[in-house]
């Protein structure tokens, strides 16, 4: 994108009906670290990228918890997101408060957005620049919500949000289907599965990934870096396994003498 005579402001239209700050917000999310959601009908599961800036510093936080029945994975400004977060536990700590109930994760998202909504339509405003996964659980089961620095607000079954996320959508995409039935573990396991997408040949390793979880009967929680680290040996190692199993398969198919000539198109 260029900088251009409409992107000053952000009440500022241009005559193709964009309000170009906004874009530039959400271009930020897309800068971001990759974060991953996946729901199925008990349990969700979120898992982020958190590299350190370098080798002298530590990472910085990308999951955050809300309330015991929701929690949030961002990507794009790290400082925005820690604000919302704190935003959004103010919420459910006053709804708990004068309904002695938790509150739901569809009018909490709705809050969130309206409260996003509102710095595209002030002049001495600039919009959040971060996106965030927003997952919960209620009376109505399992929720995967994603919150636009637009005010826009999607529920989905599984998304991905960030630095080459494209190749974690391709790989839920492909398998998102089942995803309703899957246990807590099978879901893990698809989410390192997407974020290992994202890295680019780069070794996925629980030092530079957070996965969180919550569910019936299991309280939003982070993962142990030692849990998670035992879930990626075991990946690896049945991918190795099924790389070896097909490398024999193909070596007996080609040094079979028996096997078939091709027959020739007359």
């Amino acid at each position: 994108m260029f900088r251009n005579q409409y992107d000053t402001d952000v009440t500022t239209w241009s005559p193709a009906g964009r309000l170009f700050q906004v874009e530039y917000a959400m271009e930020a999310v897309k800068q971001g670290s990759a974060a991953v959601g996946l729901r199925s009908r008990t349990h969700v599961v979120l898992a982020t990228v958190n590299k350190a800036a370098s080798d002298l510093s530590s990472h910085q936080r990308k999951v955050f918890k809300i309330d015991d029945h929701v929690g949030v994975a961002i990507a794009g400004l790290t400082a925005d997101g820690r604000v919302l977060s704190r935003y959004l536990r103010n919420e459910c700590i006053n709804h708990s408060f004068v309904y002695e109930a938790p509150l739901p994760v569809g009018r909490l998202v709705v809050r969130l957005a309206d409260k996003a909504q509102v710095c595209t339509q002030r002049s001495w405003k600039r919009p959040y620049g971060v996106g965030l996964l927003v997952a919960g659980l209620d009376e109505l089961g399992a929720h995967l919500y994603y919150n636009c620095p637009s005010g826009n607000y999607f529920e989905y079954q599984a998304f991905a949000i960030g630095s080459r996320s494209q190749a974690a959508k391709t790989y839920l995409e492909r398998r998102f289907e089942a995803f309703d039935k899957y246990s807590a573990e099978e879901l893990i396991k698809d989410a390192l599965f997407a974020i290992k997408e994202t890295l680019q040949g780069e070794k996925l390793t629980s030092s530079i990934c957070t996965v969180a979880i919550v569910g019936i009967g299991e309280p939003f929680h982070i993962i142990s870096e030692q849990a998670v680290q035992e879930m990626v040996d075991a990946l690896e190692t049945r991918e190795e396994a099924t790389a070896e199993q097909s490398g024999g398969d193909m070596q007996d198919e080609s040094g079979n003498p028996d096997a078939a000539a091709p027959m020739e198109e007359i």
